[in-house]
């Protein structure tokens, strides 16, 4: 079994691709959407031990929590480490049942692959990339971005060029939805030839 890591810099169109991934047969496991899953499970409780007043109705409030941590480097490493590991033992449940249902290949959407080592634990990696003009654009029309917090994340985050380097894969989402989605359908052709070496891991 291939393992795709895809990942990307904030608003280069990751949550777009990897829709396309799914649509196009791909098992997706979104890292995203485990930490939403965690904030508002086991991990609230947690959460609020370790940063109180971040939880509202017995969820995080991740609007909340990123005041906290965002400029604070040690408050961001007390919540990565624990996040991190519960996302990771969702994200290797998610590849021993694809293994079990016999894909042939899976993409873990990981935003963190490269800053957090994961890359290490897939079989290629796929970047998502977009100019920085188109970037910035679709950053600050997020509800709730600024000038200030996006600048505050991307330093957070390995340059562009830096993940376009280190690929083994680059979709350029800074075209059309449906270049973006040829782009994919054809990776997925190469990739189903690559030889799936690394046991599945966290």
């Amino acid at each position: 079994m291939i393992v795709a890591g895809l990942t990307g810099s904030i608003a280069m169109g990751k949550s777009t691709a990897a829709r396309m991934f799914a649509e196009l047969g791909a098992p997706v496991f979104d890292a995203d959407a485990a930490v939403r899953a965690y904030y508002a499970g086991e991990g609230a409780a947690r959460i609020e031990a370790a940063f109180p007043g971040v939880v509202v109705d017995g969820v995080v409030d991740r609007e909340r929590l990123s005041r906290v941590v965002l400029n604070d480097s040690a408050a961001l490493a007390r919540l990565e480490a624990l996040v991190h590991p519960a996302v990771a033992a969702m994200r290797l449940d998610f590849l021993e049942r694809a293994r079990a249902e016999g894909r042939r290949i899976v993409v873990v959407d990981v935003p963190l692959l490269f800053e957090t080592g994961a890359e290490a634990t897939v079989d290629c990696v796929v970047v998502v990339s977009a100019p920085a003009a188109a970037q910035r654009a679709r950053a600050l029309a997020r509800p709730g971005m600024t000038a200030e917090k996006l600048d505050a994340i991307l330093a957070r985050q390995t340059p562009d060029a830096d993940k376009r380097r280190r690929a083994h894969f680059v979709v350029d989402t800074g075209g059309s939805l449906e270049s973006t989605r040829a782009q994919i359908a054809q990776l997925l052709r190469a990739a189903a030839g690559l030889e799936g070496r690394k046991t599945p891991h966290a």
